[in-house]
């Protein structure tokens, strides 16, 4: 059976492309009503509908920019499609962000960092060990095997893991960050692109529904292409503010944290299509491609998404500011910066085991239950951040002592062309 659905996957289809299409616009239709006509029925239904909205617009960004792959290998047009595919979370954040700049008092402070931790966590402790779960119920491996080239995507997730620290010292994150973060995604994607582009990768091994893109023509192609993107861009600047202020209703109206709802909610629905994609790749017999593409995911969400917040709130308040991190918050990224190192420690052999995807998937489901259980318990949760974070440092320390070498091996080859393998 699992082995039909990977050849099914692999067979190009303009028919089912465009069923899956439909399905995509049909999801769009309510939002867009809401949207027009301004009417909000019910926070619930309104996060319901325009949550759906942005799942399938990045669905539709997904399927673009998978295609736009194939056909650009130009480091600049890459850092472009980088940015289209991660527009989901970065419109909820930038709303948030913006709003917090407006009002400089309000909770919107608190809700801009929490969608950004919430995100960045959410790939590390949930896509990660999903790879891993996946890959072993195809072929019973206990590991996904990285090739020697995606040191690149390691040493551009300790970069910014190791800088997110100088952030927490500080307390806020300042325009100087955003320029810091977004040198280090420039440089990430100039060594990327420098990799060697002759790897043997079969041409016609497109994942998922993009297959079908490329039985068109060149110019055919690009039409579709552009249609998606921007067809998806529009419906998800449409749905970012109504679907971020719906939650925090949602939260008030169900008697539930808002910020859990924010930090946990929005995340998983604007990250699921790209999750959905490298499973794909995972169940299409490449695996490393599958885990190199979250962690290029990580990447952006851990520099362009995080450097971004300044200009959102700068934005919103008329003059450059900062996005100050509140006792809650500053623990929040000192958990999230712990993480990322832990994760990158289990990633310096270029593999990630089935224990470690376990590790991965406990931890975080600790931190979220205990999140939802001492909910409206401030000082509680904020210990447990503090002493999670403490916990994820000692377990990173352990890992880079222990691979010393493999971690100067990330140093050694930066700046040259490496072949992808």
């Amino acid at each position: 059976m699992p082995s039909d659905l990977i050849s099914a996957q692999r067979t190009p289809s303009l028919g089912r492309f465009v069923v899956l299409l439909a399905i995509a616009g049909a999801a769009m239709v309510p939002a867009v009503i809401l949207r027009i006509e301004g009417w909000r029925p019910d926070p619930l239904l309104d996060t319901a509908a325009f949550g759906a909205a942005i799942l399938a617009s990045g669905f539709l960004l997904s399927w673009g920019a998978e295609a736009a792959e194939k056909r650009i290998s130009a480091g600049l047009i890459v850092a472009i499609i980088a940015l289209i595919t991660v527009l989901p979370p970065y419109a909820v954040g930038f709303y948030y962000a913006y709003s917090a700049g407006a009002s400089p008092g309000s909770n919107y402070v608190h809700y801009a960092a929490a969608n950004m931790t919430g995100a960045n966590r959410l790939l590390v402790g949930l896509a990660w060990p999903l790879l891993v779960l996946l890959h072993w119920y195809r072929t019973r491996e206990r590991a996904i095997q990285l090739l020697p080239a995606n040191r690149t995507e390691i040493l551009f997730l300790l970069l910014p893991s190791i800088y997110a620290f100088w952030i927490v010292a500080k307390g806020r994150i300042t325009p100087i960050d955003t320029v810091v973060l977004i040198a280090m995604f420039g440089l990430y994607m100039w060594q990327a692109s420098r990799k060697e582009s002759g790897e043997e990768e079969d041409e016609d091994d497109e994942p998922g529904p993009a297959a079908a893109l490329l039985l068109l023509s060149p110019t055919r192609q690009w039409l579709a292409m552009g249609a998606l993107t921007l067809v998806a861009a529009v419906i998800i600047l449409a749905s970012a503010e109504p679907f971020a202020e719906s939650m925090i209703d949602s939260g008030r109206l169900l008697g539930f944290d808002e910020f859990l709802l924010i930090q946990w909610l929005a995340p998983l629905a604007s990250e699921a299509p790209a999750v959905v994609v490298a499973a794909l790749f995972v169940m299409s017999a490449r695996a490393e491609s599958g885990l190199a593409t979250m962690m290029s995911d990580k990447i952006n969400q851990w520099t362009l998404l995080v450097g971004m917040l300044p200009l959102a709130v700068g934005l919103g308040a008329g003059h450059l500011t900062s996005l100050p991190l509140d006792a809650r918050q500053h623990e929040e990224f000192f958990l999230t910066a712990a993480q990322s190192l832990f994760g990158i420690g289990l990633l310096l052999r270029l593999r990630l085991s089935w224990m470690g995807a376990a590790a991965l998937a406990i931890l975080f489901v600790i931190q979220v239950a205990l999140a939802i259980i001492w909910q409206g318990d401030e000082p509680r949760i904020i210990s447990s951040l503090t002493w999670l974070g403490w916990g994820y440092l000692a377990l990173a320390a352990i890992l880079m002592l222990t691979n010393i070498q493999a971690l100067a091996a990330l140093f050694r080859g930066l700046g040259r062309a490496r072949p992808y393998g």
